[in-house]
Order: C-alpha cells, then sequence, then structure tokens
C-alpha cells in the first residue's frame, strides 16, 4: 500500500470509527516513513471534518461523532509522538480546553462541542465533568491556550462558573484567555453578568463563537 492509500486508509478509519484500525494505520504510517503531518492533515483531520460536517447535516448521530473523536485521538497520540520526534510542525488553529464546573457530571454537549473544535483543527483539552476552580486554573497555567470553554446544566452549579472566572482575575490570567460558557443553566444575560467572554446555547453555537473570539470567521 503506497502512502497515498494509506493516509485515505486513515481517514476512512476515523470516519467509520476505528480506532484499533486508525492506530494501526497510524504505526504503518511511521513504518514507511510517510510524512506524520501529511498524514494528519489529510488523513486524521480530513476524516473528523467529514464527520462533524455529517453531524452538523443531521446525517449521522451523537455515538458516530464520538467514536469518530475517539478514533482520531487513539491515531493522534501516535502521530504526534512522531511528529514531535523529527521536529516538525503542524498547523493549529488554536487551543482549547473544555470542562464541567464542580458538582456537575454532564457531559454531552461538552463533548460535541469538543469534537466539532477537533473537525477544525483546534487543540482540544478535554477535562471532563466536576472540574474545580483550582484544576481549570493549573490546566490553564501549564497548557496556555486561548479559550476556556466551561459548562454547567444544573442551576446549583451554575455559580461555579462565576467562581472560575474570578480565580481565573485572581491569579493573574484573565487577560490571557478568553472563557466561553455554556449548558442548560446558562443565559446570554447570566453569561454577561458574569464576565463571560462568550455564550453558546448550544454546541455548534458554541463552536461559532470560539472562532469569532478568535478571529476566524
Amino acid at each position: 500500500m503506497n502512502g497515498n492509500n494509506l493516509v485515505e486508509e486513515l481517514k476512512n478509519a476515523v470516519i467509520l470509527g476505528k480506532p484499533e484500525e486508525a492506530v494501526a494505520l497510524a504505526l504503518r504510517v511511521i513504518e514507511n516513513q510517510i510524512d506524520p503531518v501529511t498524514a494528519y492533515e489529510q488523513g486524521l483531520k480530513a476524516g473528523i471534518s467529514r464527520v462533524g460536517e455529517a453531524f452538523a447535516n443531521g446525517e449521522v448521530f451523537l455515538p458516530d461523532l464520538v467514536l469518530a473523536a475517539e478514533t482520531m485521538k487513539a491515531a493522534s497520540a501516535v502521530l504526534e509522538k512522531e511528529i514531535v520526534r523529527i521536529g516538525v510542525k503542524r498547523s493549529r488553529v488554536g487551543k482549547v480546553v473544555l470542562g464541567t464546573v464542580a458538582g456537575d457530571l454532564h457531559d454531552i454537549g461538552k463533548t460535541i462541542v469538543g469534537t466539532l473544535l477537533y473537525s477544525y483543527g483546534f487543540d482540544v483539552i478535554d477535562l471532563g465533568v466536576n472540574i474545580s476552580a483550582e484544576d481549570f486554573i493549573e490546566t490553564i497555567k501549564r497548557e496556555n491556550p486561548d479559550i476556556l470553554g466551561m459548562s454547567s446544566l444544573l442551576t446549583v452549579t451554575a455559580r461555579q462558573l462565576s467562581s472560575v472566572i474570578t480565580a481565573l482575575a485572581e491569579a493573574g490570567l484573565r487577560g490571557a484567555v478568553k472563557v466561553v460558557v455554556g449548558g442548560g443553566a446558562v443565559t446570554e444575560r447570566f453569561a454577561k453578568e458574569i464576565g463571560a467572554d462568550g455564550y453558546g446555547h448550544d454546541a455548534e453555537l458554541g463552536v461559532r463563537v470560539i472562532k469569532n473570539l478568535l478571529g476566524l470567521e
């Protein structure tokens, strides 16, 4: 199988949600000395972009989107190591840290946002759910992202969004990162009251807000 075929197979593995196959193909890319950046851009990124577009058009569903994202993450871990080893750089749109605030265990909306951001070429660090202000702060210090995206589905945890923004200011980081909030417990008015830079009432709007904040739309 030549290089072009390997990259195409890598893209198809992401589209079909086959993580083990994608990892094996990524290893073959390295073994065959194919440019790992090309494999990432034309294989993994092209595949997740196709799935992201299909999801936005209602052609595939959330489980398909999540599985494609997991497949991309598994294979990209292999390619990223090789990219670092050979000292080349791939194009990066921006870096986003995502998390659901302390006390809230809901993550479907956040997962969709993260996957759609992947499809547009963002580096995404998804901290998961029930994330404390301290954990958000430490991650921002370590990763230096462009955007912090937080969600809260529960009314009782919505104030945690404000607590994190306050903690960012106290740590001297408020000017270093844009904050976007969303979730069932959040309104645009509330987002403005707590000093967020952006608000998305659903995943697709959240992604557009992030892109707008970075001057990409």
